[in-house]
């Protein structure tokens, strides 16, 4: 769907840019849960309640279009189980070994930034999506921009074992193959119902290997732990995972990406690294170069080209 300027599209456009300022904060936040945290465990922390959070307001909130809970259709479960396979199960497990098997955290970033380049690909052979050439070109223009504001001013480039480079493609185009179904999915089921079922079927994924892996005993652990100052730092990190990345963020960015198309919303995510540099400038006081400062542009000028409307010729 093109940009179209009018109100319901500048509503999706804010709510694409709250969910990416809600996700840019998600990576210092796991960073800092998985200092006391086991992975799985933190996962299971923080969708658990989620799942339980979002079924509370779809049961309070039952005439609410946006936030309604609608019963699935039988017919609608094969949809739900790709797009809660892929992300954030799938997409989880394919971004940690990515981050292992790559010996540059930065080149890994940079390569789980490219969902907005697979993103025409998958719109236009899975859903038939038009992809402009104002959408491939500001998509270009705004990637480039993002391999500038990662890269710039690192040293370490070595690649490590290139099975990371497809680990880390094989991540992004799980999450591609999300948005699509988001967008597949029948217009009945509101955001909320979409984003808690997707949820509740990763969990089901998740459930099994945290139990073999970790077990309900490191949750137990914790009693013991909770004066300690890093635990608590943890706990509020998964609540915020919880309450904001997992539930607020999904939510408003499939309302958006429903709205505004696979593509244009995917494009969006090459901001995050922009508000995530902003938060390094505000709370840590970090310097950034001129050639970042040219990388943020570059993202900025690139989403706006990317959003411009194709002129229709009058026959």
């Amino acid at each position: 769907m093109p940009f179209s300027g009018n109100r319901t599209q500048y509503v999706a456009v804010a709510a694409l840019i709250a969910s990416m300022l809600i996700w840019s904060v998600s990576g210092i936040a796991i960073k800092h849960a998985l200092l006391v945290l086991p992975p799985f465990t933190m996962i299971v922390m923080r969708f658990v309640p989620s799942v339980l959070l979002m079924l509370i307001i779809g049961l309070v909130r039952r005439k609410h279009s946006l936030f309604c809970l609608q019963k699935m259709n039988i017919k609608d479960l094969p949809l739900f189980l790709i797009a809660g396979f892929c992300q954030p199960f799938l997409y989880y497990i394919l971004e940690t070994f990515a981050y292992d098997a790559l010996n540059s955290p930065t080149i890994a970033e940079t390569l789980l930034s490219t969902s907005p380049l697979l993103s025409p690909v998958f719109a236009a052979v899975l859903l038939h999506e038009r992809v402009t050439k104002y959408n491939i070109i500001g998509i270009l223009i705004s990637t480039a921009g993002v391999f500038a504001l990662t890269l710039a001013g690192s040293t370490h480039y070595a690649i490590g074992n290139y099975w990371g480079i497809l680990l880390a493609f094989a991540a992004v185009s799980a999450a591609v193959i999300d948005s699509v179904m988001m967008r597949k999915a029948p217009l009945q089921y509101s955001s909320l119902s979409f984003v808690f079922y997707t949820q509740l079927i990763s969990l089901c994924f998740f459930l099994p290997i945290w139990f073999i892996k970790e077990g309900p005993q490191t949750i137990l652990d914790l009693r013991f732990q909770i004066a300690d100052l890093e635990v608590q730092t943890a706990l509020w990190c998964v609540a915020y995972l919880t309450v904001f990345a997992s539930v607020t963020a999904f939510i408003l960015f499939c309302f958006a990406l429903r709205k505004v198309g696979v593509t244009q919303a995917n494009a969006f995510n090459n901001i995050r690294p922009v508000f995530t540099a902003l938060w390094m400038i505000l709370f840590f006081g970090e310097h950034l170069p001129a050639a970042k400062w040219i990388g943020i542009g570059l993202i900025i000028f690139g989403l706006f080209v990317c959003q411009k409307q194709e002129k229709v010729s009058k026959s």
